[in-house]
């Protein structure tokens, strides 16, 4: 097995402060992904590499027009499981308070396929949410190397469309006027969907009565929100995307939208 290096061209991003500290894992820079060995397949199994992946999704990004502002990643299992996030952008992106983001997994554990996660980051408080996954590949089948730039170019290809969803989407949630009734409410269900867990419900309603940010003092979808998502800091980045997942079909049904 051989130790993946890193181009010195590709120094180009400084690890940015909180972008992965809240997800769980091990926060680490870019020479640690590519220095994480990717095992030995066999007949039916053919892993890719983080760096390989970590590589081709920005090359493909760069090449439809976004701009990569900041990136974190994050390593666990002793390197077999890999999450990246890369905050981007596009000159037509005017949005002040959030901004998109792309989660990039892998695994060499077989626990999950390679795949690309669109979501958001509220800004003032750096919460992370993630809405539908991209798959690159089901699983790591014989010619999923071979195929990575053609596979990579159309998860990426699909991300301007979720993206431009995604901020319709937030502007119902501020839309939405939310009483202290239904806040209740929907905290609930959220716990019955299992995005949120019973011991956070006090850091939830704490952060809907009372938080620190003015911008989710308005009592609406968007500011419920964020509150629940306040309580995803601290566990694993694949949680946060289950959870997130889970959470944002709820509101999305709070408020009327379709999937």
């Amino acid at each position: 097995m051989n130790i993946l290096r890193r181009n010195p061209q590709q120094r180009q991003h400084e690890q940015p402060k909180g972008m992965l500290l809240h997800c769980g894992g091990e926060v680490v820079d870019r020479d640690e992904v590519y220095d994480v060995r990717t095992p030995t397949g066999t007949n039916t199994w053919y892993p890719l590499s983080h760096s390989g992946l970590l590589t081709e999704v920005e090359s493909q990004l760069q090449s439809a027009g976004f701009t990569i502002a900041n990136q974190g990643h994050a390593l666990s299992h002793e390197g077999a499981r890999y999450f990246g996030v890369l905050e981007v952008t596009t000159p037509g992106n005017n949005q002040r308070d959030y901004g998109w983001i792309v989660g990039i997994r892998n695994s060499h554990d077989k626990s999950y396929p390679a795949g690309l996660v669109a979501g958001s980051k509220v800004f003032v408080c750096d919460n992370l949410a993630f809405t539908g996954e991209v798959k690159i590949s089901r699983k790591h089948t014989r010619f999923a190397q071979r195929d990575l730039r053609h596979l990579t170019s159309r998860a990426v290809g699909q991300l301007g469309e979720r993206f431009h969803a995604l901020d319709e989407r937030i502007n119902a949630y501020r839309e939405k006027r939310v009483t202290e009734k239904l806040a209740h409410d929907t905290i609930v269900k959220a716990l019955d969907c299992r995005a949120i867990m019973p011991s956070q419900i006090p850091a939830v309603l704490q952060e809907w009565r009372h938080s620190e940010h003015e911008e989710f003092h308005p009592r609406n979808a968007w500011s419920l929100f964020n509150a629940c998502t306040e309580t995803f800091k601290g566990i694993n980045p694949h949680t946060v995307v289950n959870r997130s997942q889970a959470l944002h079909g709820l509101f999305d049904g709070l408020v009327g939208l379709s999937r």
